[in-house]
């Protein structure tokens, strides 16, 4: 039997003796699709070769590909721990051709690997079965003549299952898929038939053939270099070869459900079996996301690994747990897999604080949640179902699963609507779609990647000069290719060549103008929409344009020498804040602009004043050692090696670009910048803050902008000193005087406002109702502090009482109900301000002994207080 790590390593080595490169996993954040919230596939890495966007040194690759598909239409969280397939987080296993081989060595190798006992897997191919495109012929031949395949094992499928495409355009192809048979005693029937939806064929390995081009118009067309991209899952390989029919029974997971029982205070509580396995697949999925800088947010990427990172947390608490509890299986998972992913464990100390951190606070949320599902229960006739609008705001605001809600109604014999849930749901998911920009950008792609294949690639020429020369190739307005411009128009710029940096990895484009005889253009963005394709975007002021023209670029060149400051001050910075606060620091993203320079980095606390003055004093005292900039090519493996900083999730070619600043910085860098240290002058940081969870911004300025800056603080610091009368070496002292000056007035206000309320207390109008004394008043304006006072001043009086107190703070009434702890059996006070507070158009709620509402209505504090003094008289009277 073998295992998942001895499965992974045998078909590497394969496809390594067949010709194929090895080629590392990338990130589960998508280097340059915006179309994707996760690398959901093995193809995503090599998208921009399969599209002939990327030339690599290979034809043949292979990979082990870490995915997560949780999210967008891949959102069926509900059903991981229940399946024996779902999952967050998997493992695809790939073999790919960039135009080299096809379908007979694909298939070939295919079924090699699955049947040859002495070089793959050796599967009975009595237990395999093969599918192909209905349509495609030539994949049927291969099957059935030449690799033998039974004809009794063997089906055509329609295109919803086997014909694959990248996008509504572009790539596409028919598949071959395989199929493992669990055995009759499995229920199930054969790809292709009414009875297939069942668990006894396993679909194990998809083989897709990308032979066409997808047009516009839908028809397809061949293309010249068909490729091979084929995808097996290794669980459920790992199913099949184990001998097992469960994923979650293979040694992928059965360690870190053993470390989960291990370590559960209620490991046989019901539903157990389903909550360790939701915990040991949502672990995998959480570490490697927090691994590949993916942080918890409210949106995006991060909501996702939030929403996975509580369901997690929920689980636990079934099993037991009432504490942060995932960070200590992080150790099983690291022995499990941190061979093949060494960044669990370089990235261990940031997982750990983060997870802590994240399920803490959900813990509080969880029992807020609690509360909240309670209250909305509370105001429910007895057996009307809780609204699914309800339990959807649980589920999206506070991470409050949807199986919790429906346990918690089904104690209380109600349901949930769940029509009403999904509803809602469903709005959520076209407000995402909406607001997410990956359609809009995929379409704007597929005029480029055309324009790209007309005109070719423009060359960059900007890292030795900032002038030269270029031929026009296209001109792009309002997205569409035209053949002139003129005066006035807005446009975008192809040149073959051109001296101008298209905005990339954090650093602004370059701005300028493009010149001829009798022809100026002011450029004042330069994008690279796809790889190779440099735009820029700008104004005709004068003349008239074609293609074929020959142009002079002058990039601007004050505004690309304060960039290459900031570019080079950003290198700087990142290894002086690696130096200070520890190796975990990784850049979460960057701007690099003429005038300022922001670098966001991924640590788990606010960074103090001390810090940020040593990052400061590092950086410049590198600036002033006038170290010499280096920048040269190398191998990627090789930069990386010898402890060059990539951006990680970023993907780069097998050659890259290293820039060097003396011993202290070396980075993998496209950007321009300075060629000696010394010629930034100065780094100021100006200010830090936190973004996100996790996640810290640090905004800074070099050369002329720091000075400029300085003098300001200046400026401001004179003008102060001026307002206090003192000079500005005295200013601290003197504010501090002011301060505490301040705070002696205050507390003289503070007791001043008391003698007031109790003044009110004493001289206001009270009735006595059975031995209560009841107090009803309005004390126009105020705020909700001075009826708390008037409260507390009541309370301070020793007798039992009842009161309902109102106000008007900025245009909006306020109001306070307060109840002596000895008449809280007859009155609550929630109960109070939730009946009278719809007289003025709100509501609120409290302790039984104190609560508050507030409203939009003024004018209805009368009706609310009459209808409270009635309220009293009647509670009271019996």
């Amino acid at each position: 039997m073998l295992s998942s790590s001895e499965i992974r390593r045998r078909f590497l080595d394969f496809f390594a003796e067949n010709g194929h490169t090895v080629v590392a996993s990338s990130s589960l954040v998508p280097g340059d699709d915006p179309t994707l919230l996760f690398t959901n596939a093995g193809m995503v890495q090599f998208k921009s070769v399969f599209l002939g966007e990327e030339q690599r040194d290979y034809h043949r690759a292979c990979s082990s590909q870490k995915c997560v598909r949780a999210g967008g239409k891949h959102n069926d969280l509900e059903n991981v721990g229940v399946t024996a397939r779902h999952h967050t987080f998997f493992e695809m296993l790939g073999n790919f051709s960039f135009g080299d081989y096809f379908k007979h060595e694909a298939i070939a190798y295919a079924w090699e690997l699955l049947t040859d006992p002495a070089t793959g897997f050796g599967l009975d191919p009595a237990r395999l079965w093969v599918t192909v495109f209905e349509e495609d012929d030539e994949a049927a031949r291969i099957w059935l003549d030449e690799v033998g395949v039974d004809p009794a094992r063997f089906s055509r499928i329609g295109a919803k299952d086997n014909f694959w495409s990248m996008g509504e355009l572009g790539p596409c192809g028919p598949c071959s898929e395989i199929f493992f048979d669990h055995g009759p005693e499995v229920a199930g029937g054969p790809p292709g038939s009414p009875e297939a939806e069942g668990d006894r064929f396993t679909e194990i390995w998809n083989l897709v053939f990308m032979q066409y081009n997808r047009e516009t118009d839908g028809s397809l067309t061949p293309l010249p270099r068909p490729s091979v991209d084929t995808g097996m899952g290794l669980e459920r390989m790992a199913a099949v070869l184990q001998g097992v029919h469960d994923n979650y029974d293979t040694d992928c997971f059965t360690p870190l459900i053993a470390a989960v029982r291990a370590l559960a205070p209620t490991p046989e509580a019901e539903g157990a079996r389903v909550s360790e396995r939701v915990v040991a697949d949502h672990l995998r999925s959480v570490a490697f996301l927090l691994a590949d800088g993916v942080v918890p947010t409210n949106d995006g990427r991060g909501y996702v690994l939030r929403r996975i990172l509580r369901r997690a947390a929920r689980h636990g608490r079934l099993l037991g747990f009432t504490r942060p509890f995932l960070a200590e299986l992080l150790p099983a998972l690291i022995g499990q897999m941190g061979d093949a992913y060494p960044e669990l464990a370089a990235r261990r100390g940031q997982i750990v604080r983060t997870m802590e951190r994240e399920e803490s606070r959900f813990l509080a949320t969880l029992d807020h949640g609690l509360a909240l599902l309670s209250g909305a229960l509370a105001d429910l006739p007895a057996g009307e179902p809780l609204p699914g609008e309800v339990a959807f705001r649980l589920y999206d605001t506070y991470g409050f699963p949807l199986d919790l809600t429906r346990d918690v109604c089904a104690e209380q014999a109600r349901a949930v609507d769940e029509a009403g849930f999904a509803q809602a749901m469903e709005a959520q998911r076209i407000r995402a779609r909406a607001s997410w920009k990956g359609g809009a950008e995929r379409e704007a792609q597929v005029v480029y990647r055309r324009l790209l294949d007309e005109v070719g690639e423009s060359r960059f020429t900007g890292y030795v000069k900032i002038d030269g020369e270029g031929t026009l190739l296209a001109l792009v307005r309002d997205g569409a290719r035209v053949e002139r411009v003129k005066a006035g128009d807005e446009v975008e710029l192809i040149l073959d060549a051109t001296p101008f940096y298209a905005e990339s990895g954090g650093q602004a484009g370059d701005r300028g103008r493009l010149v001829a005889d009798g022809v100026e253009v002011e450029v004042a963005d330069t994008k690279a929409p796809i790889p190779g394709l440099i735009c820029h975007r700008g104004t005709v002021r004068r003349g008239e344009l074609a293609a074929g023209a020959r142009l002079t670029c002058v990039v601007d060149p004050e505004a690309r020498a304060a960039t290459a400051r900031n570019h080079t001050g950003t290198h700087l910075l990142q290894a002086a804040l690696r130096e200070v606060l520890g190796d975990h620091v990784r850049q979460a993203g960057s701007l690099v602009a003429p005038d300022r320079l922001r670098f966001d980095l991924h640590h788990f606390a606010p960074i103090d004043e001390g810090q940020l003055m040593e990052v400061e004093r590092r950086v410049n005292e590198e600036i002033w050692r006038h170290e010499p900039v280096i920048t040269r090519q190398e191998a990627l493996e090789e930069a990386v090696a010898s402890g060059a900083m990539a951006l990680f999730g970023e993907r780069y070619g097998d050659t890259v670009r290293v820039v060097s600043v003396g011993d202290f910085s070396k980075e993998l860098c496209g950007g321009t910048h300075v060629a000696n240290s010394a010629d930034i002058g100065l780094l100021v940081i100006e200010r830090e803050a936190g973004i996100a969870a996790g996640v810290r911004r640090i905004e800074a300025s070099t050369g002329a902008a720091a000075l400029t800056y300085l003098r300001h603080q200046g400026e401001r610091l004179a003008q102060a000193a001026a307002v206090l009368k003192t000079d500005p070496e005295l200013l601290t002292e003197r504010v501090s005087r002011v301060a505490e000056r301040e705070r002696e007035l205050t507390r003289e206000v503070e007791q001043l406002k008391r003698r007031l309320a109790e003044q009110e207390a004493s001289q206001g109008e009270v009735e006595e109702v059975n031995g209560v004394a009841v107090v009803v008043r309005d004390l126009g304006e105020g705020d909700a502090d001075s009826l708390r006072r008037l409260a507390d001043s009541l309370r301070a009086q020793g007798s039992p009482f009842v009161a309902l107190l109102a106000a008007r703070h900025k245009g909006k009434p306020l109001l306070l109900c307060a109840v002596d702890r000895s008449v809280t059996d007859r009155i609550q006070a929630g109960d109070v301000v939730k009946q009278v507070g719809r007289h003025i158009g709100g509501g609120g709620g409290g302790r039984p002994d104190l609560a508050q509402a507030g409203g939009k209505r003024v004018e209805g504090i009368a009706a609310a207080l009459e209808a409270g003094m009635a309220l009293f008289r009647e509670k009271l009277a019996g």
